[in-house]
């Protein structure tokens, strides 16, 4: 009989009743959109734009079954919650973004990734079921192998544009105490991608299994592959949540070790490197700002104000400087093509650091609304900071040509922040005619937004 430890059971088809008796009332015509707490999007809405759907209630691990490794978690919980349900337990789902409130169901319409993805591919790999409210005011089941399983392949990268994911079946795999992490230096980005698909390959290095595989690119001299293995015992542990940032210890310290916990989040305390924007990583700032709000979600609110009222440019233009223009992106390189693209991000676009994630699909069939090829190795290119403007530059000049060199170096791109395509283009690049198929079963009366709306002219 399956060990079942059940966190937050019942209830949960009186959410699903009471959300679809919600969007029965709402007008007919009136666009439908999500009410929810977080978000990990960089398309920042308007907040005069109206009620939406209360979704917050879909936010628990319905059921943890160690027996056969799976999860029951309704779509809105953050992998911050999932963790604590599961970590007890000695499990964890197979890919756990960075962030702790990205939540299961928008890692899954939208794309999550993490330093285990090179083994577990991407969240969305892990789901076996998939309950959705789709745009027709229906409730789903969808699976690979029953009459919706083209809206189960084609749901990822469709960021709520053909329903929501009320509740999702997961895979999960057990976990040891500790991470052993080894920070090792390349001079040049063709070693350093040499290596990524070495140790892919042979999931290890120097004869020491590899678990966890991400980097860090801190120049075009500079970058760092970490390795993580998986330890039973730590002869000591490092705190990053504390005075201590993670990032900048990885050029200092040859071999770390972290508790799964923490190793899990060190990138949230400082939004990777992105804290220091706020001027959190100052010793004395640090030592002020209290813990409890060293976290992504909190900085991501204070760029949502300043978006909103436009503050950092007009203090630029108030002092004779030009705008900035926000380049907030992750991008699927092929692997023999990383050091192109970051011989051109670094003359052309020169933010540092930059994060390295690697990645091959688990699934052969692959994606069809973000369609990579499954027989490569990818690395996920990682940058979120601001360009400077020169006087009479357009807003999206950087952006746009990255996307221009993605597309040259038979890349993708992710969604979750501001795109330049044409819509010509767009739909090139992700898949029209399966989308429109979906559009047309899933949503017939275009209550939802379509995707190119929602990912490119919603800015």
């Amino acid at each position: 009989m399956a060990d079942r430890g059940a966190v937050a059971t019942g209830g949960h088809s009186d959410d699903v009743a009471a959300l679809v008796g919600e969007y029965r009332r709402l007008p007919p015509g009136a666009p439908v959109r999500l009410a929810k707490p977080t978000s990990n999007l960089f398309r920042f809405r308007d907040p005069a734009a109206g009620p939406g759907l209360d979704v917050g209630r879909f936010n628990r691990v319905l059921e943890v079954d160690t027996t056969h490794r799976t999860a029951q978690v309704q779509g809105m919980a953050t992998y911050e919650r999932i963790v604590d349900a599961l970590l007890p337990s000695g499990h964890v789902p197979l890919v756990v973004p960075q962030l702790k409130t990205i939540t299961l169901g928008g890692a899954v319409a939208g794309l999550g990734i993490e330093s285990t993805s090179f083994r577990n591919g991407l969240p969305h790999e892990s789901v076996r079921e998939l309950e959705v409210l789709t745009g027709s005011g229906e409730v789903v089941r969808a699976r690979p192998d029953n009459e919706h399983a083209e809206l189960f392949r084609g749901f990822p990268n469709s960021y709520g544009t053909l329903g929501y994911a009320l509740r999702l079946e997961i895979e999960i795999e057990p976990v040891r105490p500790y991470v052993r992490l080894q920070h090792v230096r390349f001079g040049t980005a063709r070693e350093c991608a040499d290596a990524l698909a070495r140790i892919c390959r042979d999931r290890s290095f120097d004869g020491h299994p590899v678990d966890f595989l991400d980097g860090t690119v801190f120049s075009a001299r500079d970058q760092y592959l970490t390795l993580g293995s998986y330890v039973d015992e730590a002869p000591r542990t490092s705190d990053y949540t504390g005075q201590q940032v993670y990032y900048r210890s990885i050029p200092q310290r040859g071999t770390d070790y972290l508790s799964v916990h923490d190793y899990l989040w060190r990138w949230d305390t400082d939004w990777f490197w992105c804290s220091r924007a706020f001027g959190v990583q100052h010793p004395l700032v640090r030592r002020f700002w209290p813990r409890r709000y060293r976290r992504s979600d909190v900085y991501r609110r204070i760029v949502a104000w300043d978006r909103r009222h436009a503050f950092t440019d007009r203090l630029a233009v108030l002092r004779g400087r030009g705008v900035n223009e926000p380049v907030i992106q992750d991008v699927e390189i092929p692997v023999d093509r990383l050091p192109e693209f970051l011989e051109f991000f670094h003359r052309d676009i020169g933010i540092s650091p930059v994060w390295l994630c690697p990645v091959t699909l688990r699934d052969p069939k692959g994606w069809p609304l973000y369609p990579m090829d499954p027989d490569e190795l990818y690395v996920n290119v990682g940058f979120w900071s601001t360009v400077p403007l020169r006087r009479g530059e357009a807003p999206g000049r950087h952006n746009r040509a990255i996307e221009r060199v993605v597309t040259e170096l038979d890349g993708h791109k992710s969604l979750y922040s501001n795109s330049y395509y044409t819509e010509e283009e767009f739909w090139r690049l992700y898949n029209q005619p399966v989308y429109q198929r979906l559009k047309e079963r899933y949503d017939p009366d275009g209550r939802l937004p379509g995707l190119y709306e929602k990912c490119v002219r919603e800015k």
